[in-house]
């Protein structure tokens, strides 16, 4: 059997599932994920690697509309993505009907483009009444190759989605190392495990000015300790004292559950000092976006 290798977009709107699915695909968090939306902002990217294939997956930012510097920059990240891909893979919410969103990104799909595979996410959680009725209503908007009803939570036919990904992906070399699981730095990953317990313990308003940058990542092998020194940004003092909370509980409980995914991603002891710094609106000023690494 002939070897295949080639890069698969995750594209959907907002808080569809893609960072659970790939995360789920790959075996290990190399995407951060959370109930609240717009939580991925860069393109990730995760492997996975076998006798037959090596697929690259690419999570991308959720579709959404928004008119801040920070929302543009993910949309244009989201969509371009799929220029490169060897395989689109566009995923929705199991509903009654498809989110408008859902359909202003079929529709500008091409069919000179990539092949492209539909997965109906959170099937779950709906009744199945509802999924047979989707599919065919799907169906008729796009000429998938295939429409796959899914879980990436509970991991319902993901097996079923590798394996048409892994057909339809061309013949040809591995690009990464057999052990490589994903092309950004731990630095990166760290910072983003960070954020995403940033994005979990506060208030619904946080999440879009909650920015991480990581200004020391340093091991002691002889201690056994890996250092990490990060700066969580917002973009008013209101919302740092939200983020530190009443006599600093908050960036407390946040330290203390983003070291305990630290120590087991990275398999070694953490030494985690978290502090909160003001940068206002940082997310609609581009050098404020530069030096955080969102341009």
């Amino acid at each position: 059997m002939a070897f295949r290798s080639g890069f698969i977009v995750l594209l959907g709107r907002t808080n569809v599932g893609k960072s659970t699915l790939m995360n789920r695909i790959i075996g290990e968090k190399v995407s951060i994920t959370s109930p609240k939306p717009q939580t991925t902002r860069n393109r990730i990217m995760g492997v996975l690697t076998n006798k037959n294939s090596q697929m690259v997956f690419i999570d991308t930012p959720g579709i959404h509309r928004g008119s801040k510097g920070l929302n543009r920059i993910m949309l244009n990240t989201a969509l371009s993505a799929k220029e490169d891909a060897d395989l689109v893979a566009v995923m929705i919410e199991a509903r009654d009907m498809p989110h408008g969103i859902d359909l202003e990104l079929i529709g500008g799909l091409s069919t000179s483009g990539p092949p492209v595979i539909l997965l109906i996410n959170k099937v779950d959680k709906v009744k199945k009444t509802i999924v047979l009725p989707l599919i065919d209503r799907m169906a008729k908007l796009y000429r998938f190759e295939t429409i796959i009803p899914i879980s990436a939570l509970k991991g319902d036919g993901v097996v079923d989605f590798i394996t048409e990904a892994e057909r339809l992906l061309p013949e040809g070399d591995p690009f990464f190392p057999e052990d490589t699981l994903t092309d950004v730095s731990e630095r990166f990953l760290a910072g983003e495990i960070i954020r995403e317990k940033a994005i979990n313990l506060t208030h619904q308003e946080i999440p879009y000015a909650v920015a991480v940058s990581v200004e020391e990542f340093s091991e002691n092998q002889e201690k056994e300790i890996l250092k990490i020194s990060a700066v969580i940004y917002v973009e008013r003092d209101s919302q740092k004292g939200i983020v530190v909370g009443k006599g600093g509980g908050l960036i407390k409980e946040i330290g203390i559950s983003a070291r305990k995914d630290l120590e087991a991603f990275f398999g070694i002891h953490v030494f985690l000092d978290l502090r909160v710094k003001v940068m206002k609106d940082w997310a609609k000023r581009d050098d404020s976006l530069k030096r955080l690494g969102y341009r």
